[in-house]
């Protein structure tokens, strides 16, 4: 496939534009995407607490974390393929609606096996969600507005699954009987934005070349530069994200001794951090050197990391260091599931790309990584967690630098076969 045909075959995103549409379409799909974070992140600042009620572990915590995080990636791999063929409101809609319900029925857990079960269904709700609520909110998007959009959007599940949610579940456990209702009163907001997405979103037609394509050629996408490294450099990513976001909470408290209080307000630097990575590096690209801000912000993020583990019992100092590493980290991730992985491959493949590229990132590093995490923090000790995310934010840097094309138009690795 030359580089002019898949050219001329990605007509520009906002084609049948609408300022009013933009609005209420991205605004509805941030809530959803806020409520996949709510819903996953939650968990983190209740876990000191549900491990004394139900006998878990630090291997427990990994487990728990990764069981979500393969579910989910192996789910938007495979629903992003789905709503390129039904659309995007079909996925979008249902999924909202059963993960919202899975959350309840977290509270519901009375051992390890229960709540990995709940919590691999609820990876695959939120997994199915996510590619598809990508690309229609490009689709969505003047095309000036796509990094900015993305960013947006991207922005809501670490503002208030990992900013919000700490100080949520401190408080809710402050006025609820157990963990057990918090679960449960979370349920409600989900249910209420699926509505509105049913009732607001444009359907998306499928295209039936697509449809024909992906059933011969499932990993055509792996073909193109920029997917292969997007999908590398986000395996690096989402290790040190979320190794941060799934361990810190017991690092704080058991490792260096923090209240719940104090645990909280820290953890709120990782949610505020990435909210506005997600919005502020974005934006930047739409106008930047894509590789260059990318290289320069994981930089950044490695010096945050390597002075985090000699910061001591000082909040203020926990809170400031996690908001620029993550700030820096949510920042890049926003750009390798937007711009990046948009402008690498013609648009009957921009579902199917992104899927691609979040479900494997996710498999890597929301699985493998926190599981890894777990056992070497129940044998080595808690305070290995820092180290762990500065290892994967340098292989990070490596596959960005040597591996990142960034070009104008759609080029795969090698020539379709006939």
């Amino acid at each position: 496939m030359s580089d002019h045909s898949c050219a001329q075959a990605a007509p520009a995103a906002g084609a049948s534009w609408s300022r009013a549409y933009e609005l209420k379409a991205v605004g509805l799909l941030s809530l959803g995407f806020g409520l996949v974070g709510l819903d996953r992140f939650i968990i983190n600042p209740l876990f000191p607490v549900m491990a004394r009620d139900l006998g878990l572990n630090y291997q427990d915590m990994g487990l728990i974390s990764a069981v979500l995080a393969l579910a989910w990636g192996l789910s938007s791999i495979f629903t992003g393929r789905l709503s390129d063929r039904v659309g995007r409101k079909r996925v979008l809609v249902p999924a909202v609606v059963v993960f919202s319900l899975l959350v309840a029925t977290s509270g519901l857990a009375t051992g390890l096996g229960s709540l990995l079960a709940i919590r691999a269904l609820m990876g695959l709700a939120e997994g199915a969600y996510v590619p598809a609520s990508i690309v229609a909110t490009i689709e969505a998007s003047k095309p000036s507005r796509i990094g900015l959009n993305i960013g947006l959007q991207q922005t809501a599940a670490p503002l208030v699954g990992l900013g919000l949610g700490p100080v949520v579940a401190v408080g809710l456990l402050q006025v609820m009987p157990s963990w057990h209702w918090v679960f449960g009163v979370l349920a409600l907001p989900g249910l209420v934005v699926a509505w509105l997405l049913a009732r607001t979103l444009r359907e998306h037609q499928p295209d039936p070349e697509a449809s024909a394509v992906f059933k011969t050629r499932w990993w055509e996408v792996l073909r193109y530069r920029d997917v292969v490294a997007g999908t590398l450099a986000m395996c690096c990513l989402l290790s040190g994200l979320i190794v941060l976001s799934a361990f810190m909470p017991n690092y704080l408290t058991d490792h260096l001794r923090l209240d719940l209080t104090q645990m909280g307000g820290v953890l709120a630097g990782i949610g505020v951090g990435s909210c506005l990575g997600m919005v502020l590096l974005p934006a930047l690209s739409d106008r930047c050197n894509l590789k260059l801000l990318m290289l320069a912000a994981m930089t950044v993020e490695l010096v945050a990391l390597w002075i985090l583990p000699g910061l001591g019992t000082q909040p203020l100092a926990l809170f400031a260091t996690l908001f620029v590493a993550t700030f820096m980290n949510a920042g890049v991730v926003a750009i390798i599931v937007g711009p990046i992985t948009h402008r690498a491959v013609p648009t009957r493949l921009v579902t199917t790309a992104t899927g691609i590229v979040v479900g494997l990132g996710e498999v890597v590093g929301g699985a493998l990584a926190p599981a890894l995490t777990g056992g070497l923090a129940q044998h080595l000790g808690i305070h290995v967690v820092p180290l762990i995310a500065l290892g994967a934010i340098v292989l990070g840097v490596l596959v960005v630098a040597a591996g990142l094309r960034t070009a104008p138009v759609p080029q795969p690795v090698a020539p379709a076969s006939a």
